[in-house]
């Protein structure tokens, strides 16, 4: 059937089972968005405030589903403000179709309006990236573009269609899409041989996830695994989710902001099995120091990451949820009484805490989670209220957790949450921000109301940039250079002025009722919530140091 390049596009993404588009209109779009209009009732369209915000609601959509999330934006300045929220899909591998429109094929090249080389200036951060100047091509791109970025370790991939191309005409057949398929013939027998030696051998092994093991759904296999090893389990930012954070074996996140019982653990161990973690600075801090006694065996799906950041004893490459899998087949099931005790008593020793006489974030958290019987999907942006949303939530189930941990986009944690909420419109969807972060992007509670899309927005507002302030008080001799917000901007009024219902919390008896009622309301709700300046993230590693030198206030 003879169909125009827009009409190819949208039945190439139902081909695909896109249900769901964030974007923005704009002039090299306009073709497209006519045929959005006309297949309305089959793919919704959110318009977002800012194309930013369409790229995180894609992600926020991509995470808490494990589907292609999709965004648009048309040339020009619509296309680079994507950019922000393709780089921080691809340092987290999240699965991503961004759309752009350009300029007609002959104005491309001659500085037309609007026009900018995006497939050029994504071609860093995107897994493929295709600019079609041919309609004959456009299916087959489109089709290779989820292909692309579902398969093996996931991420975004950009398509730049020209205008033309939007309108010409070609012949376009169904085709259904390709099974994507888990990543098993990278998996060698000597490989597993090798690990399940490592295994038997091991007295002190720690079992460290991250978030492959969340992509792979391997949740199951993982609890598996950890039970039959016997051993501790420790995660990522990215990894929350794929052990459960309340199972006895669980000792909290790794690294910089990780718990001493972690910390010391990795330190102390003679194993340390890596389950789709990359080895980022903020967990290793100073590699050279990082589990020097231990041996490492390291399941990744992306060859790549073996020996990139810590040299590896030994690897299996493949799908992580497949080679538990087989793993778990032929383990023989551990005891390592001693070693448990040990860390059983590092976790009673060296507890999370926060001062429990005044209004903080980490009592805030934890009231969420009481309240929400920690079946909410929690996203974030970055900082302080980020790594208190780490500690003090317990995850239990994959895909609950969405952050940006690569990237570290402030701004990400709104349209994200707007995104998680359209997929899953049963389940609690609650953004926390500190007032530096939700600054950024607040916008988007435009998004919110205007579509109706009933997320709770709370703000850690403590007038200053929290982490940054952090680290200016710690390693910067109190100099607070321009990291302080004291400006007359009120929240409240800003959010009731989008449309949106909002409190402000200033004493902790006020949490429990105003979380509940903001729940009950199923309405875009932002709840501004004043901390001190001064509350901090512990434990804490300094930079660069070795992360068995974690301390505490109490330290100082």
């Amino acid at each position: 059937m003879l169909l125009t390049g827009s009409q190819i596009l949208i039945e190439c993404l139902k081909e695909q089972g896109v249900d769901t588009v964030f974007g923005y209109p704009g002039g090299a779009v306009l073709n497209i968005y006519d045929e959005l209009y006309k297949h309305s009732n089959e793919i919704r369209h959110i318009l977002t405030s800012h194309e930013q915000g369409a790229s995180h609601a894609a992600d926020g959509y991509a995470r808490s589903t494990g589907k292609v999330g999709v965004c648009i934006a048309t040339s020009g300045p619509g296309a680079t403000n994507l950019v922000t929220g393709i780089a921080t899909a691809y340092m987290d591998s999240v699965p991503l179709v961004a759309i752009t429109g350009n300029v007609g094929s002959s104005l491309l090249g001659k500085d037309s309006f609007q026009e900018v080389d995006i497939t050029g200036i994504t071609m860093p951060i995107t897994k493929h990236n295709y600019i079609v100047k041919d309609v004959e091509k456009l299916a087959g791109v489109i089709r290779r573009a989820f292909e692309i970025a579902q398969t093996g370790r996931p991420g975004p991939v950009l398509i730049d269609i020209a205008k033309d191309v939007t309108a010409n005409r070609a012949e376009y057949e169904y085709a259904a899409p390709k099974p994507i398929l888990r990543q098993t013939d990278t998996i060698r027998e000597e490989d597993i041989e090798e690990a399940l030696a490592m295994i038997r051998e091991a007295t002190r092994p720690v079992i460290f996830v991250g978030g492959g093991a969340v992509i792979s759904e391997a949740d199951q296999e993982l609890k598996e695994f950890a039970d039959k090893v016997d051993a501790p389990v420790t995660d990522s930012l990215m990894g929350k989710g794929a052990f459960d954070g309340r199972a006895e074996r669980y000792t909290g996140m790794l690294g910089m902001h990780g718990t001493k019982a972690s910390n010391y653990a990795v330190t102390n161990c003679d194993l340390l099995i890596t389950v789709g973690a990359r080895f980022s600075d903020r967990v290793t801090s100073d590699a050279s120091k990082f589990a020097n006694g231990a041996r490492v065996l390291q399941l990744d799906v992306d060859p790549a990451e073996i020996n990139k950041n810590i040299i590896t004893n030994s690897s299996i490459i493949g799908d992580v949820k497949e080679i538990l899998t087989r793993l778990n087949e032929r383990i023989e099931p551990c005891e390592h009484r001693e070693w448990m005790e040990y860390v059983k008593e590092l976790k009673h020793k060296y507890p999370l805490s926060y001062h429990p006489d005044q209004l903080t974030g980490p009592y805030i958290v934890e009231k969420l989670y009481e309240i929400t019987n920690g079946e909410a999907i929690i996203t974030t942006e970055v900082g302080q209220h980020q790594m208190w949303a780490a500690q003090f939530y317990k995850y239990s189930r994959p895909r609950t957790f969405l952050t940006s941990g690569g990237l570290g986009t402030m701004g990400y944690g709104l349209g994200a949450s707007i995104g998680a909420k359209v997929a899953n419109p049963d389940k609690i969807v609650c953004n926390i921000a500190g007032d530096g972060c939700f600054r950024m992007n607040m916008n988007e509670i435009a998004t919110a109301t205007r579509s109706n899309i009933p997320i709770i927005q709370i703000v850690f507002n403590n007038h200053v940039l929290g982490m940054v302030r952090q680290w200016q008080t710690l390693f910067y001799g109190q100099r607070y250079s321009y990291t302080t917000l004291n400006d007359s901007v009120d929240f409240v009024k800003l959010a009731e002025a989008m449309g949106a219902k909002a409190y402000r919390i200033t004493k902790k008896e006020e949490v429990e009722p105003v979380l509940r009622e903001a729940i009950a309301l199923n309405a875009p709700v932002v709840l501004d919530c004043i901390i001190d300046s001064d509350d901090k993230v512990w434990p804490m590693v300094a930079p660069g140091a070795a992360i068995e030198n974690v301390f505490s206030e109490e330290d100082l």
